[in-house]
């Protein structure tokens, strides 16, 4: 899944282009220190991009988990390297494309591969300053509309404001209990029992009356179905294939398999896995000419009502390595649903398990229900990709998937 702008001329090298000669008056006039002063701001301004000091409103910052990363122009593998990070580098994230993140730290801006940033606890860079405590003192109305609620989601995310624009610092269960403290445009300014401040979106708040394990079923008709009691049989699954259409993914750089193929054959097998099983499945394309956005492939999982969301994907690396890894973002909403299904996966299929890693994917992170994301192979590894090519380790490790899925919703 993963794939890693023009130069400027610096100030000083245009400055450099000055003329040499001046007459009498034009000299003087640059000697005087305000002529000079307004004469280089205006060079700075015209060299300086309007945009090179914005901030996305969704960017955030983050920390490097690799001993050295390449920086590279574009979102690919097989793009220039424009320069380097070192481990524990922090940067700032501007955008996501296939599994890349354009960071920017200093002067230095390009793509690096997603799976070896980690995204701070701090708040996002961003355009937006509202923090939860100001948003909250602006519309709170006082002590007096706090009440009790319950979160009626199987997982609800806690943001630092009213919007998904804003990060995330915490999340919920279904049948948590939580202390209303103010409401805006939709969303609730909540307070945990353990002290997490944050907003939540209304839609999965309910005023029912909330104490311990039952308060669910009371509080929403539709989340006490999807309790992990019962068993995977009923549920129902977005199985998402990564890529398609014009968008090949990675490709093989032994065999030129192409990535978006290998998710498409392995995730309709996992269906077939599922469907044998009980469950209900929910593709998000069937079709290899299909290439739904990203926003979309997550925003079904709301849509349907689903109870989980798997997407499948096949790696790359500039490095010699090997084998699955396991996708989370959220630890309290996604991470047991990851485990369950790293745990199948490293029983053995083929290729070993690399064990489980954050991952900042936007199929992930706008997720709101248990999202996972698998990689199950590298296709720049002559030995991974010349396994994962075969329908025999497909199927071994879309029925990992399914019976971690399984696992998952028997506890």
């Amino acid at each position: 899944m993963n794939r890693d702008r023009s130069n400027l001329t610096s100030p000083d090298q245009r400055n450099s282009k000055r003329p040499r000669t001046y007459s009498r008056s034009r000299r003087k006039a640059w000697l005087k220190p305000a002529a000079w002063l307004t004469a280089a701001l205006a060079a700075l301004l015209c060299l300086v991009p309007a945009s090179s000091y914005t901030v996305r409103a969704d960017s955030y910052t983050a920390k490097v988990y690799a001993s050295s990363l390449n920086v590279r122009s574009e979102p690919a593998a097989s793009s220039a390297i424009t320069g380097s990070l070192k481990s524990g580098a922090v940067v700032t994230v501007t955008d996501e494309q296939h599994g890349w993140l354009k960071i920017r730290q200093g002067s230095l801006t390009g793509w690096v591969a997603g799976y070896y940033l980690k995204r701070s606890s701090g708040s996002p860079a961003s355009v937006q300053s509202n923090s939860p405590s100001a948003a909250s003192s602006s519309s709170a109305g006082g002590s007096a509309s706090r009440s009790r609620a319950t979160v009626t989601a199987d997982s609800l995310r806690i943001r630092g404001g009213p919007g998904t624009g804003y990060e995330v610092v915490g999340s919920l269960r279904g049948g948590n209990s939580v202390t209303v403290l103010s409401s805006r445009s939709g969303w609730m300014n909540i307070r945990t029992p353990e002290g997490v401040t944050g907003w939540v979106s209304s839609s999965y708040i309910s005023y029912a009356a909330s104490s311990s394990s039952g308060s669910s079923s009371s509080a929403s008709g539709g989340s006490a179905s999807r309790s992990h009691s019962g068993g995977i049989r009923g549920k129902l699954i977005v199985v998402d294939a990564g890529h398609g259409g014009d968008d090949p993914g990675m490709i093989g750089t032994t065999y030129g398999t192409m990535e978006k193929d290998l998710n498409l054959q392995t995730a309709l097998y996992l269906r077939d896995y599922l469907t044998a099983a009980g469950a209900k499945v929910r593709m998000t394309r069937t079709k290899d000419s299909q290439k739904p956005s990203l926003s979309s492939r997550a925003q079904l999982s709301q849509t349907i009502g689903a109870d989980a969301f798997v997407s499948v994907h096949f790696n790359s690396s500039p490095k010699n390595v090997s084998g699955t890894l396991t996708f989370f973002y959220s630890e309290s909403g996604d991470l047991p649903l990851a485990r369950a299904i790293e745990h199948r996966l490293g029983d053995g299929i083929g290729l070993k398990s690399n064990g489980l890693s954050f991952g900042n994917y936007h199929i992930l992170r706008e997720n709101t229900i248990p999202a996972a994301l698998v990689e199950l192979g590298f296709l720049t590894s002559a030995r991974d990709e010349s396994i994962v090519r075969t329908s025999s380790y497909q199927k071994k490790a879309a029925r990992a998937i399914a019976d971690g899925l399984a696992d998952y919703f028997s506890k």
